[in-house]
């Protein structure tokens, strides 16, 4: 199998666990008879659909699932079965089903445990992390992230400045964040591991993505090919359009290429979850005010640079930004200040396009994306359709060498968790 068709065989995999997540059936039984081996497919985690169905309560998922044959005693790489996933979860109907069908309670004797939302089993004992034989990866105003290992597993230390650990408002971000990311599950987003929140030093643990982040290969590649942007925006749009799900819709804010990962697979996760908001609302249209100015500058909506109300489409802005940069290779008006690049968008005006790659869908697609008006730029699902479509009809055209299998030299991660707007 060939580099290309190996990511395409990555991104069934991604819509194959969104469905089970969801607990779609009918979805999932098209893709299994489209492809009968995904029934065996597991993710970077070693996780099954049928994994994913039982700690999301996916009922109907989970049946279609072990009545086609799903392996009912998979284990993950924690050990787990599915079968300990869901009593880990608390669904009872879903314990007797998989017990039905022979599902045994296996968990790993050592290593990683994924945390489960309902309980606290994620805060981790600090003197399992020795700080004193970390590797610095990255810095921010309030922090800084290190390399450690915690349970013979190489992760990624979110720690909060110990001249900061008293101050109240930071204390409380950094465990409004915790409480964020513990619910989240999901192939495009960083995955979230543990946390020390009882006493000093504060520290958030997700997994360690050794590729770096898409600022970084923007900057040593250049413009990418259309075909290769298309196969990252997919990825950044699948991460994005599950968050934004409703009823409880959590906005990023900070959506740009620093906080943007890339996994050993070379599949992109979104990360960085220190200024998203998690806005708990009926109605997925709604506008709430709130804090004016947040994120980065260069990716910002313009109604956020001028403190109007806003909603979750001011992260559709901020993608169609990443999209242009991974395009043309260039940040946006990046001969210009970040805050002068704000202000001129806000102004109503729209970088230039240069680049010879796009085609006529694609430039409609970055257009439509960064609207003036919320209420005119795409949702993240209706994004992820016009991108399928864009990948197939370039898949009958073009056979192009996807260029990032192998791990670049001297890679490493960067988080910027400022609550300000950055150099970007």
């Amino acid at each position: 199998m060939d580099e290309l068709e190996e990511k395409k065989g990555q991104q069934l995999l991604v819509q194959l666990l969104s469905c089970a997540r969801n607990n779609d059936a009918a979805q999932l039984g098209r893709l299994l008879r489209a492809d009968p081996a995904l029934l065996h497919a597991k993710d970077y985690d070693g996780r099954t659909a049928l994994h994913i169905a039982a700690l999301h309560g996916g009922a109907d998922a989970a049946r279609l699932l072990l009545a086609a044959g799903a392996n009912v005693n998979a284990t993950d790489r924690w050990g787990n079965s599915p079968l300990t996933d869901a009593e880990a979860a608390g669904f009872g109907n879903l314990v007797r089903l998989i017990q039905d069908y022979g599902g045994q309670l296996l968990t790993g004797n050592s290593g990683v445990t994924p945390p489960t939302p309902r309980n606290r089993d994620w805060e981790i004992d600090p003197s399992e992390i020795d700080l004193r034989r970390s590797t610095l990866i990255g810095k921010g105003s309030f922090g800084e992230i290190r390399k450690v290992v915690w349970r013979g597993t190489p992760v990624a230390a979110k720690t909060i400045l110990p001249s900061l650990c008293n101050d109240r408002m930071v204390v409380e971000d950094f465990r409004y964040e915790v409480q964020l990311l513990v619910k989240l599950r999901h192939p495009n987003i960083v995955q979230f591991l543990g946390a020390v929140t009882k006493k000093p030093p504060l520290m958030l643990i997700t997994e360690f993505l050794p590729k770096g982040d898409l600022h970084r290969v923007l900057r040593e590649k250049g413009g990418l090919h259309s075909s290769v942007a298309i196969n990252f925006a997919l990825d950044i749009a699948r991460g994005m359009a599950y968050l934004h799900r409703g009823p409880n819709v959590i906005i990023h804010r900070d959506l740009k290429p620093r906080n943007i990962l890339m996994d050993e697979g070379s599949e992109l996760k979104v990360g960085d979850f220190g200024l998203s908001k998690l806005i708990r609302g009926q109605n997925p249209h709604d506008f709430y005010k709130l804090t004016g100015e947040t994120g980065s500058y260069r990716y910002m909506a313009p109604e956020v640079f001028k403190h109007d109300k806003y909603d979750k489409s001011v992260d559709v802005f901020s993608f169609g930004m990443i999209l242009y940069e991974m395009l043309e290779g260039n940040a946006p008006f990046f001969h210009m200040e970040p805050y002068s690049a704000a202000s001129t968008v806000a102004d109503g005006e729209r970088p230039s396009f240069k680049a010879k790659g796009y085609t006529a869908e694609m430039k409609e697609l970055i257009e439509n994306c960064w609207q003036d008006s919320a209420a005119l730029r795409p949702s993240f699902p209706t994004i992820i359709e016009r991108l399928e479509r864009l990948q197939g009809s370039q898949q009958g055209h073009h056979h192009h060498h996807w260029p990032f299998t192998k791990q670049p030299p001297n890679t490493f991660v960067l988080f910027y968790e400022s609550k300000y707007p950055d150099q970007d």
